[in-house]
């Protein structure tokens, strides 16, 4: 499971959601083995007097939260931010320095998914890659 958060100036992510959409939910399929159909984004579109960042950042900043179950190897989420960077440039033209990606882990029992605690979930994937 893996429920993502973008969070960006309103004004960007208006022109360009779906493509983000696609960049990241292509490296989370890729880097983390996950099935297709499971995609869960959620953007937050910000005004600019609630968006505040630095100066050496473009209108096109954006902010990746991505909370995951925990176990994937130092490895898989190395290849994951590598792979958010590279596919979000290339679907959206949105450079490095304007991509900031925050993995946060937790364990399944911590989560509550179709009415019971995802540790005794049956997955349709693995979550040790």
């Amino acid at each position: 499971m893996a429920q993502v958060k973008i969070y960006g100036l309103k004004s960007h992510l208006d022109m360009s959601k779906g493509a983000i959409s696609k960049a990241i939910h292509q490296s989370v399929m890729s880097a983390l083995e996950y099935p297709p159909e499971k995609k869960f984004h959620r953007f937050i579109a910000l005004d600019q007097s609630d968006f505040i960042y630095p100066d050496d950042r473009s209108e096109k900043y954006i902010i990746i939260e991505l909370s995951m179950f925990e176990g994937r190897t130092i490895d898989a989420k190395k290849t994951l931010i590598n792979q958010l960077y590279s596919n979000i440039g290339a679907e959206v033209g949105i450079g490095p320095q304007d991509i900031e990606i925050t993995i946060f882990e937790t364990p399944k029992e911590s989560w509550g998914i179709r009415g019971m605690p995802a540790d005794e979930l049956t997955l349709g994937y693995k979550v040790e890659v």
